[in-house]
């Protein structure tokens, strides 16, 4: 009969000696633990280990390394699907309402580069919607997203520009992008790269968004492929008006299906089904 029985200590197995106690297990590998979560749940009491356990130890405050990281989140992927997202590029023009919430989404599910840009600064106006805080108030956008990507994970590389975005910068700023994403306020900004990157980069998908004002039921908001590389989210009908205002709820549903857009693009899937 074997003496050893394997378990997961922070996603990766481990192997242990039959009668090893939770807390000496935590004594001998990370003494400094605060928490220990035994099987998903925080363990208050001492138990013996058993095969199959799965273990995290935390010290609050501590930021883990980029592997351990990276095998806590590879955990929660099916096979091969984090290798993919590690290694792709996401533009994201735009960080407002929809930006900054698609930058948030690709950034935890660890998509390996962001490239960010807007000319604008964090305005009171923007915090009904938008993933920013009040003591960000009069940065530039870019640079109070940037803070944020890195307190959610800051092994994802961001590349921030602060510039307005034109026909002419477009290959500078985004020309190493796999998937493209709009995330513009304004229709002629939308019309704008819609046209000139679709001109530019033929070959990369974009995803844009229309019609996601108000508090119209959540289902009108679809994601619909139009032609070989282009993709748009929304109900393309809702702009915001008097008494239509762009609201997080709905903004927030569009942006996922756009951030779910693009994910299913970098694993080679349909972002229509």
């Amino acid at each position: 009969m074997s003496d050893t029985i394997e378990i997961l200590l922070s996603e990766q197995p481990c192997v242990i000696t039959v009668g090893t106690r939770l807390f000496a297990l935590r004594d001998a590998r990370k003494p400094g633990a605060d928490v220990v979560i035994l099987n998903g749940a925080p363990a208050a009491e001492d138990t013996e280990l058993k095969a199959g356990d799965a273990v995290v130890f935390i010290q609050r405050g501590e930021t883990p390394s980029k592997e351990e990281l990276e095998a806590l989140m590879a955990s929660r992927h099916t096979p091969g699907v984090h290798e993919k997202l590690r290694h792709a590029t996401v533009g994201i023009a735009g960080v407002g309402g929809l930006g900054s919430a698609v930058a948030i989404a690709l950034a935890r599910i660890g998509v390996g580069t962001l490239i960010v840009a807007d000319f604008d600064v964090v305005e009171p106006s923007n915090l009904n919607r938008q993933q920013y805080f009040v003591d960000q108030l009069g940065l530039p956008k870019v640079t109070a997203l940037d803070e944020n990507l890195k307190r959610i994970n800051p092994y994802v590389k961001v590349v921030t520009h602060l510039c307005r975005i034109t026909p002419d910068n477009l290959r500078d700023l985004f020309g190493t992008v796999d998937v493209m994403v709009e995330a513009f306020d304004r229709a002629d900004q939308k019309a704008m790269i819609a046209t000139h990157f679709g001109k530019q980069f033929p070959d990369v998908p974009i995803v844009l968004a229309t019609g996601l004002a108000g508090h119209m039921p959540s289902n009108t908001i679809v994601t619909r492929k139009m032609g070989r590389s282009m993709v748009v989210v929304g109900d393309l009908e809702t702009a915001a008006a008097p008494g239509t205002g762009l609201m997080a709820p709905r903004v927030g549903v569009a942006a996922h299906h756009q951030a779910n857009a693009a994910l299913r693009i970098i694993l080679g899937e349909n972002p229509e089904q």
